[in-house]
């Protein structure tokens, strides 16, 4: 099948039917031949020789099918028999779906189209499957057909101070649309591992690439899961430091004291305070990041007159 056929005869041979076989037989060897030499089912070493067998089985084909419909018209009648069982304008291409393959219909109902939920893909023993079909019959695709790839699909993926501090291991269930290699479409669920590594930001992105769902004439989409950080009850990220708000009251603050402060994840810490804390003061320690305290000042509400002029005379003689 390296050159090219140029007659009938050859056209015959390629496709391995008789002169006289009716189109259903040649529409069936077609197929057959399709399903053993398609690219996707053939070792790399092979790939350039499997495109030429489609190509050449495609033209022959083809070739076959118009000479069918051209004796058709002649005779002025058709032989139901012989009808084409594909589709007008049939023809063939290839999907992959987990490394193994899979053909798509050229055209399904307005509900075989329609998009369930986008989901990353795992190893095939990970899947649980839910069959729903949607078209009747397999459709074949052309072989040389430029398929569309969609815009990427982002998701949110919300994750803790903590888990984006030390890092973890998230799973996610999700749900796609797959095209079978009989042509029938179904839902496969596909549980998702996404490795959180210890430093990472809102707004970080992690794509998987061809895990959204099947459609005819278009890749899968690629899915991005966008980092999204939870809001923490005490602390705030600022960069690769963490921020934390501590109140303490106005004679703490010009005396000095010691403190139990909170730490990310659960742990505390003791802090002897021997400056006069100020608003705005902060106190630095350094773990990973940095931990940036900013003390809050209570001042008192009220002050008897004894006592602002006690204050008066200490605080005039420290100046």
């Amino acid at each position: 099948m390296g050159d090219h056929p140029t007659t009938s005869s050859d056209f015959h041979n390629i496709l391995g039917v008789t002169k006289n076989a009716s189109m259903r037989d040649i529409v069936k060897a077609y197929k057959k031949l399709v399903m053993r030499w398609h690219p996707d089912k053939n070792p790399s070493s092979k790939k350039k020789e499997a495109e030429a067998k489609i190509r050449t089985i495609n033209e022959a084909y083809t070739a076959l099918k118009e000479k069918k419909q051209e004796e058709k018209t002649m005779n002025g009648a058709c032989d139901s028999s012989d009808d084409d069982p594909t589709t007008p304008k049939s023809s063939y291409n290839h999907r992959r779906t987990n490394s193994q393959y899979s053909s798509m219909p050229s055209s399904l109902p307005k509900s075989a189209s329609k998009r369930g939920n986008t989901t990353p893909s795992t190893p095939p023993n990970n899947l649980q499957k839910s069959v729903s079909r949607r078209s009747t019959n397999p459709i074949m695709f052309s072989y040389s057909t430029v398929r569309r790839k969609p815009p990427p699909i982002e998701k949110k993926l919300e994750c803790s101070l903590e888990e984006l501090s030390n890092g973890c291991v998230k799973k996610i269930k999700i749900t796609r649309d797959v095209v079978t290699q009989h042509g029938t479409i179904v839902q496969e669920e596909e549980l998702l591992r996404i490795k959180i590594k210890p430093g990472w930001k809102k707004g970080t992105k992690i794509t998987f690439e061809g895990i959204g769902d099947e459609r005819p004439g278009y890749l899968p989409a690629d899915i991005t899961f966008l980092i999204d950080e939870k809001r923490h009850p005490l602390f705030k990220r600022d960069g690769d430091d963490l921020v934390l708000a501590v109140e303490i009251p106005l004679v703490k603050a010009l005396t000095g004291c010691s403190l139990t402060i909170p730490l990310l994840g659960g742990e505390k810490m003791n802090l002897s305070l021997e400056d006069i804390v100020y608003p705005g003061y902060e106190k630095i320690d350094g773990r990973r990041g940095n931990l940036r305290i900013k003390f809050r000042i209570n001042f008192p509400s009220e002050l008897s007159e004894e006592q602002r002029s006690d204050i008066y005379s200490l605080l005039q003689e420290s100046c």
